[in-house]
């Protein structure tokens, strides 16, 4: 690819990154599994789950073979404030957003700044740049190794690693999602279409590719599901409406599809492939899904801040020169002489006698003898004994994560029960507090149980649960999700890639289902 041949439509490589994965990495499909169920209990529990901002520090690796594409600080700097805007829905453009789909744009409130300190303690301008001998990178993670032409990755645990280079075959950009290998976790973008400057072009010049592929980073599918132009996809978000396909270029609205009219898709959203300037907005159900993923898998990374702003503002060193010295010339030396000496004369001296001094005398000085101290005391302590060894026979050849049902009940597996764990106990679990939820993040707290639905537990570190307890029709998308997660697991278990803690897991999962209503 020449470096005058810029993308004319949005081609992303991250689903392909993905399947490769599934096929090379034994345990990817299972850190997987774990992740989706943490990013729906956490959707079931309601949005705005983590107090703040979470400012996220970035290195930007420029690999690069000619002068163009050793792209200027310049160009990095448009990108890192094109990120803050989108992810804090400060952009100009969300005004665009059509009126029916207003109400769910949302602020992510998440923030990026360039790295100030390296890995090794030594103070870093957030860049890197190396020079490679490579013509072009495709989605083989070539970018991210010294030894193949590009750069190592810095400790994903403290850096998002963003590399910079040419891509080839009109590709766009492809990120990891997360739960891949540490040494290409990241996002990388091809230079035509990172940032709002320099080597940036139409109709890829607003630094939306980034934002996109950040999007993937913190756990973001496609809004259309990626099952191809059909209508059995899903993007795990309940917000966003069921569609059929990509949208690419400028659509108009509304754009019907898969049924979903008056309004139709929301292609308007960033995780669609429109130009740059069309998509202007990250639904709230999305928001969720990635403040998930910052509390579970990706814990270890950023900075709580206030979200008072993007970025402190600096304070003048100086007081202004005209600052005046003295008060106004013109201000009255005396108080006006009809200004009262004295309050209002009808004004009380005393309070009114009926005035209570104490508090209601029938105000209980206990709190009620009858409120349970302890939690419920049915909590089995260990799994069920008889868990199934084998999942579903009939399950689908092709992965853990075929695409099922968006969100229609009728349509789910009738065979899912199968072997599921739970399947003929007399008593399964009301609850997923024992056995304890461990899905492999960082300091994961146990579960407390969700008040909304009961029995079903919200898990994200630092939440708080809703104000209201979720709608009655969500069920059915739930229990939608659910399904598929029973799937994967019974894929796994039936490959020999389930642990211990993997059958738990599975045990939690069916207990979740029976509870929204599953049988």
């Amino acid at each position: 690819m020449a470096d005058d041949d810029t993308p004319r439509r949005r081609d992303c490589g991250t689903m392909q990154v993905h399947r490769r994965l599934l096929d090379t990495d034994r345990d990817y499909a299972r850190r997987l599994a774990r992740i989706e169920d943490h990013a729906f209990r956490a959707a079931m529990s309601g949005p705005a789950l983590r107090p703040g901002c979470t400012r996220i520090p970035v290195v930007v690796h420029v690999v690069w073979r000619t002068q163009a594409q050793n792209i200027s600080q310049a160009q990095i700097d448009s990108q890192i404030a094109v990120l803050n805007r989108d992810f804090r829905k400060q952009n100009s453009d969300i005004s665009s957003v059509p009126a029916p789909f207003a109400p769910l744009a949302g602020d992510a409130r998440i923030e990026f700044e360039l790295a100030t300190v390296d890995p090794d303690g030594n103070p870093t301008d957030g860049v890197t740049r190396t020079e490679t001998s490579k013509t072009s990178f495709g989605s083989d993670d070539e970018v991210k190794f010294d030894a193949q032409g590009g750069k190592d990755a810095w400790p994903r645990d403290d850096y998002l690693n963003i590399w910079v280079c040419q891509l080839s075959g009109g590709l766009l950009g492809y990120a990891q999602f997360p739960g891949g290998p540490a040494a290409t976790d990241g996002v990388v973008v091809t230079h035509t279409g990172f940032g709002t400057t320099g080597t940036a072009a139409a109709p890829f010049d607003k630094g939306r590719t980034t934002t996109h592929e950040i999007g993937h980073w913190l756990n973001l599918r496609h809004i259309w599901g990626d099952d191809g132009n059909g209508c059995s996809g899903s993007d795990f978000v309940a917000d966003t409406p069921n569609q059929g396909g990509p949208n690419t270029g400028k659509p108009a609205f509304p754009t019907v599809s898969c049924g979903n009219g008056p309004n139709g898709d929301m292609f308007m959203n960033y995780m669609d492939y429109v130009d740059d300037d069309t998509m202007v907005m990250f639904s709230e159900g999305q928001i969720t899904r990635m403040q998930a993923c910052l509390d579970g898998p990706r814990s270890s990374i950023g900075t709580a801040v206030s979200c008072g702003g993007v970025g402190p503002k600096p304070l003048p060193k100086d007081p202004p020169k005209e600052f005046p010295k003295d008060g106004p010339k013109d201000f009255p030396k005396d108080p006006p002489k009809e200004f009262p000496k004295d309050g209002p004369k009808d004004f009380p001296k005393d309070p009114p006698k009926d005035f209570p001094k104490d508090g209601p005398k029938d105000f209980p000085k206990d709190p009620p003898k009858d409120f349970p101290k302890d939690g419920p005391k049915d909590f089995p302590k260990d799994p069920p004994k008889d868990f199934p060894k084998d999942g579903p026979k009939d399950f689908p050849k092709d992965g853990p994560f075929d695409p099922g049902p968006k969100n229609v009940i009728d349509d789910l597996p009738k065979n899912i029960i199968g072997d599921i764990p739970g399947k003929g106990i007399k008593d399964p679990p009301k609850s997923f507090l024992e056995p304890p939820f461990d899905p492999g993040f960082p300091g994961q707290p146990q579960p407390p149980v969700f008040p909304g639905i009961p029995g079903l537990p919200f898990v994200m570190g630092t939440g708080a649960p809703p104000a209201q307890p979720p709608v009655q029709d969500m069920r059915g998308q739930y229990l939608g999700h659910y399904a598929q997660i029973l799937q994967q697991y019974a894929a796994l278990n039936q490959r020999g890639m389930l642990d211990a803690q993997g059958h738990a897991a599975w045990q939690q999962a069916w207990a979740a289902y029976q509870q929204l209503g599953g049988s």
